[in-house]
């Protein structure tokens, strides 16, 4: 049997230290979980720790750390701006999956046809945990508060910068460009970026790109990008 994955922050690395409640309450009265077991704890910066249970109490369970590891993040950098969508659990889909595959940042946008701007920080960074866990990682992705789509385009300091929209253009399909270390792509609503934030972004050296040959609703659109990027 593996052993378990947990997310602890401020991980103290000698002595024994206490678990957050939730983390407890998982450990000993979910998994039943007993003293001397062993589990790991991740802080989603890298450090993978093994640690024993030397108090199996349900709120407050102790452990001491016997193994420490710095996991470097080898991937490249792959930044995802998408839009809101109308239907949160399509985007909650997609920070899923993103977050399995390995994207490094997350941005939520609000363009000028998002239809909905309400965001449940908590409940989505919670579904980022969740699938770093399921998936064994130990790099959380950077999720942002939503931002407005024009101020992600102008402070983007990204070296490669793409675009994906549904408007007639000459596109490179997203596996042509060359990634060295780091690339962001935007991801617009179900009505597509306005042709003003479509201009401001080629103005800022975006790229336009194409992810197929179909048109894709947006989670898939992210998707897709967030398989081929992390791949490429």
């Amino acid at each position: 049997m593996s052993i378990p994955y947990f997310y602890q922050e401020g991980i103290a690395t000698t002595g024994a230290f206490v678990l957050n409640e939730e983390t407890s309450k998982h450990c000993i009265q979910v998994l039943r979980m007993k003293k001397g077991e062993s589990l790991h704890l991740t802080d989603g910066k890298g450090w993978l720790h093994k640690a024993n249970i030397v108090d199996a109490d349900k709120r407050h369970c102790s452990v001491s750390i016997s193994e420490s590891q710095f996991i470097e993040n080898q991937g490249k950098k792959v930044s995802i701006a998408i839009s809101l969508l109308k239907n949160a659990s399509r985007l909650e889909w997609f920070l899923e999956k993103a977050t399995e595959m390995g994207v490094t940042e997350i941005i939520p946008l609000i363009c000028d046809r998002t239809e909905k701007q309400h965001f449940r920080f908590d409940r989505m960074q919670n579904i980022l945990i969740a699938a770093m866990l399921q998936s064994q990682q130990t790099w959380l992705p950077l999720l942002h508060q939503p931002t407005n789509a024009v101020e992600v385009i102008n402070s983007s300091s990204y070296s490669l910068k793409l675009i994906a929209h549904c408007e007639e253009a000459n596109k490179q399909t997203i596996t042509d460009f060359k990634i060295s270390s780091d690339v962001q792509i935007l991801i617009g609503p179900e009505g597509d970026f306005s042709n003003s934030e479509i201009e401001t972004a080629l103005q800022k050296g975006y790229l336009p790109t194409s992810l197929g040959n179909t048109r894709l609703r947006t989670e898939t659109a992210g998707m897709v990008a967030a398989a081929l990027l992390v791949n490429i």
